[in-house]
């Protein structure tokens, strides 16, 4: 059994863009699960006005089911061994064009943080949106960038095919948006800009070394976004309120514009470890 789960001919340790698709759809199906148990169980609690209208209806509705999700993607790095390559140095360094991905997803956060209006919103609420955002950032990193982008270097590919792979993967896990309302224009957006933030959290990954500032930047990014527009959906309207929100509102045009530019610079391939030449003793 520890030959499935650990070893180098193990079954995770070959790689490869199915088992990544395998780790993520995991994810999502105990994510929905959790989701569907918690509004079962605890969706007494929640109040009318949408998952802000009370620290109750954030923790319910969005903490709850991500935390496990969290917990769960962890628990899954630490039974493969993995834990320790995940949040250890990028075995690839960065280029500095890269660090422009950090401005990129960085300025959209800061001017938020201005901007937002705290005191619209019930006592506790910020606090616990800005404690979700940081589970938001372990779990869909994890998923992806940690465990997705580790199984397709292991598979042999192109850094380029493993930052669109693995970007794609996380766009996928946002079409669960679509349960209840269907695809549409909002959900076919939200899936651009998600493809091009996960390039972008790529870069970030790769320019510093580590996925943790990924796990930080994108667990800023979520509950900033929530909390000054509702979503990417209502980017324009919450744009409206203020200068500072004017500013952060140009972020996800920034996402996009650059992330495109990106996918024609990003170069380089990690080479699986059977592959790599062993440096001979002096």
């Amino acid at each position: 059994m520890a030959d499935f789960w650990q070893t180098r001919d193990g079954f995770w340790h070959r790689g490869g863009w199915w088992r990544a698709l395998l780790v993520t759809a995991g994810y999502l199906v105990i994510y929905l699960g959790v989701s569907q148990l918690v509004g079962l169980t605890l969706g007494h609690l929640i109040v009318d006005g949408g998952p802000f209208a009370s620290a109750t209806n954030v923790a319910v509705e969005l903490l709850l089911p991500i935390g496990v999700g969290a917990v769960v993607i962890l628990a899954f790095l630490a039974a493969i061994g993995w834990i320790k390559p995940v949040f250890g140095r990028q075995p690839i360094t960065g280029r500095p064009w890269m660090w422009i991905a950090v401005a990129v997803v960085a300025y959209p956060i800061i001017f938020r943080f201005i901007g937002i209006d705290y005191g619209s919103f019930p006592a506790g609420v910020v606090v616990v949106a800005l404690i979700t955002g940081l589970f938001i950032g372990i779990a869909e990193e994890l998923v992806t960038r940690g465990a997705g982008v580790a199984l397709l270097r292991k598979a042999g590919y192109k850094e380029l095919v493993v930052a669109v792979l693995s970007s794609t993967l996380f766009a996928m896990m946002h079409l669960v948006n679509a349960i209840g309302t269907g695809f549409d224009l909002t959900i076919a957006i939200l899936l651009i800009y998600t493809f091009f933030f996960g390039i972008c959290m790529y870069l970030v990954m790769r320019v510093t070394g580590s996925i943790v500032w990924a796990i930080v930047m994108h667990g800023l990014t979520d509950p900033t976004l929530f909390l000054s527009t509702g979503g990417i959906d209502k980017a324009v309207e919450g744009a409206a309120q203020n200068i500072w929100l004017t500013i952060a509102s140009t972020g996800n045009y920034s996402v996009i514009l650059f992330g495109i530019v990106a996918l024609f610079l990003i170069r380089g391939r990690v080479l699986p470890a059977a592959e790599k030449v062993p440096t001979l003793p002096a």
